[in-house]
């Protein structure tokens, strides 16, 4: 058989042109460290690794959205504690007005003070996340979730913000509320809150500060010194609200009678004309109230539990009665002490309650910051097998590549050394 020089040139140039091209891919291979390079040097690995990189740059966003609303509960969870300690002051001040020893000046320097922390609620309440972002209106951001009303003394506030929660998707199976909404927080009670009494009076032309519990006559000097407090949580009528009543016998021997309070609005007597003596305890419904004082006929009280719809649950409400009954004038008479002292107890009362509502919702920011440590820990784990199954896919084999090299190039040695060798067999060079 005739084997053409053609042929011979062609073949020959083939094989270079074969063994070059391995020894420039697996030098690709090294210079990138990777051993697929192209979907056609393994196209089931090159698939696998496309949803491996779809994964891992989907946990990667979830771990942004994680930093984003730790950023966010951080900074609520700041402006909560920075609200507990204005609280706790206003409270230490109202402890401190409600001595008989201060004048009504003294008393006014304190309503000075509570006005200033009043301020300072408000701020904290419309507080932004630095980004324009209102931290307590929900998804409402175009305008501050408490707006001030005009009112007697100082400006009453309203919520205007919407009551949804905002939420982030910080992993595929976990949506978390990254804010909660200012109702929740300012004008809120924990579930487990007690009952709070209230026994204000009705000046002619005046709105009393408890109109929202409905007309509540207290003429008389009859103050609640201790209470309402929870004695027997399984009593009957527990968890209602209650109404005393005061009345006279025909001697004039003050009585009292307890009512619930229904749904509906009707009473229902639990008890009726007991004689009532000053500084003991009145028990009822699985509530024990300490009065003192005399009471005028037809004065009454009522207990709510503090999580009644009907019950006062707005911080800024309690701190605006306190200003508002300081900053009156105080007579001396035995009524307004004890009007003084009904308001001043309630108050603190209300105060408590909601102290324990902005912990409560700051302990359950806590516990979404810590839920978004153990997420990213078990993201982090995650990304970790991410990249070992991308390595395991693509990655080289630095010390195969560099056998696989050296291969190569002898091939290629291999190659052009033939090529030099069959180029020269000719018989012109015999001649």
């Amino acid at each position: 058989m005739r084997i053409s020089t053609v042929t011979m040139f062609d073949q020959s140039v083939a094989s270079m042109n074969r063994q070059q091209s391995d020894f420039l891919k697996v030098g690709q291979q090294i210079a990138s460290g990777r051993r697929v390079v192209n979907p056609s040097d393994d196209p089931q690995a090159a698939s696998r690794a496309v949803g491996v990189s779809q994964a891992k740059a989907v946990t990667q966003q979830f771990a942004d959205a994680r930093v984003s609303a730790r950023n966010s509960l951080a900074q609520a969870e700041s402006v909560l504690n920075s609200t507990a300690d204005a609280i706790t002051s206003a409270k230490t001040l109202l402890v401190q007005a409600a001595s008989d020893t201060l004048s009504d000046v003294d008393r006014q320097s304190v309503a000075s003070e509570l006005r200033g922390i009043y301020e300072t609620l408000i701020g904290q309440a419309n507080a932004t996340d630095g980004n324009g972002r209102y931290l307590f209106g929900g998804y409402q951001d175009n305008s501050p979730p408490f707006a001030r009303t005009s009112g007697d003394g100082i400006s009453g506030v309203n919520y205007v913000g919407d009551e949804n929660t905002r939420e982030q998707r910080i992993d595929a199976s976990r949506l978390m509320p990254v804010a909660d909404n200012g109702k929740t927080i300012f004008q809120s009670v924990p579930s487990g809150a007690g009952y709070v009494a209230r026994a204000e009076r009705e000046s002619p032309g005046e709105t009393s500060i408890g109109t929202q519990q409905g007309f509540v006559r207290n003429e008389g000097s009859v103050a609640f010194t201790s209470g309402p407090n929870r004695v027997d949580p399984n009593a009957e009528h527990f968890g209602k609200p209650f109404e005393l009543e005061f009345s006279t016998d025909t001697d004039g021997n003050p009585l009292f009678s307890v009512s619930v309070v229904e749904a509906d609005g009707t009473r229902t007597p639990i008890v009726a004309d007991e004689s009532y003596e000053s500084g003991k305890a009145v028990v009822f419904g699985g509530v024990s109230i300490t009065l003192e004082g005399a009471p005028a006929d037809g004065d009454q009280i009522q207990l709510r539990p503090a999580n009644d719809a009907n019950a006062n649950q707005d911080l800024f409400k309690s701190l605006k009665d306190a200003i508002d009954l300081l900053e009156l004038d105080q007579e001396g008479t035995p009524e307004n002490r004890a009007h003084f002292r009904n308001t001043i107890n309630t108050v603190m009362r209300e105060l408590d309650n909601s102290l324990d509502n902005v912990l409560t919702v700051r302990a359950s920011m806590g516990a979404r910051l810590n839920e978004l440590d153990v997420v990213d820990a078990v993201a982090g784990n995650r990304m970790m097998n991410y990249d070992k199954t991308l390595s395991d896919l693509v990655d080289l084999d630095y010390a195969k590549a560099i056998a696989d090299y050296s291969l190569r190039q002898v091939g290629l040695q291999a190659a052009q050394k033939a090529f030099v060798d069959v180029k020269s067999m000719s018989l012109f060079n015999f001649l």
